[in-house]
């Protein structure tokens, strides 16, 4: 999940997500309303999930919180490599055809085992395999990775490991090797099923092919299959969104990411748009694309538990909500995001990581220091909160009370929000909702939130600083250092 820039980057699935909340997922698409959200109660229990620590409204003491904080984390490993790149795509990933699996595979080994390590984590809770194209990755490499997280730390009986493919048939025939390798829930990043479009896209499959995969996928993990589509395409209108979002929900499994199209300086189909050779639909347009989609999905049984993400029978990514919930997370592989505390190397701090970008350059830095760690920022209390906030408002749920008390003892949500002229104006027109639930966006918010985040943004920041001037007690995350401990290394 990308790289820093502003004062509150976070990443998912290796990618940045900036300080007004648009997020570009690994699947090379960014989305209309820039939002990610939390499950929903009933979502919640369908998975085995809850959304604090204990019983509903019981305040869980703030140690076991931090305990469980720090001994957890998910792991992001980074596949670079595509055969091509799309007109759109504008990511960390290279075109090469003489890739040195060998080498890949043991820098990606070598750099899992150093930061687990540096973070001595206890537990991988979920891994995600990213790029690129991880599709293109040897199996073998996948597996050596798992057998790696396995051998360091404890790893749960069901613990989720997805990864994303491309739906061209090569791709598909492998996927049963990947499933042996230990991979359990797939994204194929369909896009579209207009050959038209598809081309326009440069992808390098057909509509034909996508089914086929997606198929064959559903076969192979069923109910842990996802499909990306991206909507906003040139030429897309509503009627034939609408058309193929119903062509797709007769066919897909359990999950569908929806991502409006957006076009990045530097990237082909930029230069397109900008010459005049290609247009793309208002933004008017895109947003009734938007609210279409939300209907026809919700009206098939899709329950929308983050602004792009829909899904049925539970089958939420368990990895990509440990993002939202701000939990501690690992990244592996070139131009990978992290954000975790590095207590192996006696520091009490959680810090924002990032690996170097360029495939080479990574290798040799792993080979010579057993990691490719290229920017090191220590978060500061705002820094955490900040992206809390952010990633929180993305979620079904929001921010609960508890949620926000567990990191931020002594600074509640109406202090921290609730007292602004302008947050009581979103709070009026019901764009926000702020209860004795917590805080969370209504319905019609969430198609918003990307004009409500620098608002509320900057009314944290105040009412944080007054709460400093007044020495109220923050913490965020970071308890006392433990004794020594050995080291070893997003």
């Amino acid at each position: 999940m990308g790289g820093e820039k502003g004062q509150s980057v976070i990443a998912v699935n290796g990618t940045a997500v900036n300080g007004t909340g648009m997020l570009s997922p690994g699947t090379a698409t960014a989305l209309l309303p820039p939002l990610r959200r939390f499950v929903s109660p009933a979502l919640a229990r369908g998975s085995g999930q809850t959304s604090g620590w204990g019983p509903a409204g019981e305040q869980a003491p703030d140690q076991r919180y931090l305990d469980q904080a720090l001994h957890q984390a998910a792991l992001y490993v980074h596949w670079p490599y595509c055969e091509r790149r799309c007109t759109y795509c504008n990511f960390n990933k290279y075109i090469s055809t003489s890739v040195n699996h060998n080498a890949m595979r043991d820098g990606l080994v070598r750099e899992t085992e150093t930061l687990l390590g540096y973070s001595q984590v206890k537990e991988i809770t979920s891994v995600f395999i990213g790029g690129g194209t991880p599709s293109l990755a040897r199996p073998s490499t996948i597996a050596s990775i798992l057998e790696t997280v396995a051998r360091v730390t404890h790893v749960p009986h069901n613990m989720e490991v997805s990864m994303e493919a491309n739906p061209t048939s090569a791709a598909a025939s492998r996927l049963a090797e990947f499933k042996a390798a230990g991979v359990t829930r797939l994204s194929l990043g369909v896009q579209a099923l207009c050959d038209r479009d598809l081309r326009i896209l440069g992808r390098d499959h057909t509509a034909r092919e996508a089914l086929w995969s997606l198929e064959e996928a559903s076969r192979l993990f069923p109910g842990h299959t996802s499909v990306d589509l991206i909507f906003g395409r040139p030429g897309q209108n509503v009627a034939s969104w609408e058309d193929e979002l119903e062509q797709l929900i007769a066919l897909c499994d359990h999950h569908v990411s929806l991502y409006q199209l957006t076009l990045e300086r530097g990237t082909a189909l930029y230069k397109q748009v900008q010459e005049k050779a290609l247009s793309v639909p208002e933004q008017e347009t895109m947003a009734w694309m938007y609210q279409a989609a939300r209907s026809i999905l919700g009206k098939a049984g899709f329950l929308q538990y983050e602004v792009s993400n829909f899904a049925k029978n539970g089958a939420v990514c368990m990895h990509n909500l440990g993002y939202w919930r701000g939990r501690q997370y690992l990244g592996v592989g070139p131009g990978a995001h992290g954000r975790f505390v590095p207590l192996g190397e006696g520091e009490t701090q959680r810090e924002a990581r990032i690996q170097t970008l360029e495939p080479n350059d990574w290798l040799r830095e792993v080979r010579r220091f057993g990691h490719g760690t290229r920017k090191r920022v220590q978060q500061s209390e705002l820094d955490i909160l900040e992206e809390l906030l952010v990633m929180g408002l993305r979620m079904n749920e929001g921010l609960t009370h508890q949620f926000w008390l567990q990191r931020s003892p002594g600074f509640d949500l109406q202090e921290a929000l609730g007292d602004a002229a302008e947050v009581k104006q979103y709070l009026e027109d019901e764009l926000l909702v702020l209860d004795d639930r917590g805080l969370r966006c209504s319905w019609e918010g969430l198609a918003l939130l990307d004009t409500l985040l620098p608002t509320l943004l900057h009314q944290l920041q105040l009412s944080y600083q007054k709460s400093v001037n007044r020495s109220l007690p923050l913490t965020c995350f970071v308890p006392p250092a433990p004794g020594p401990t050995p080291t070893s290394h997003t």
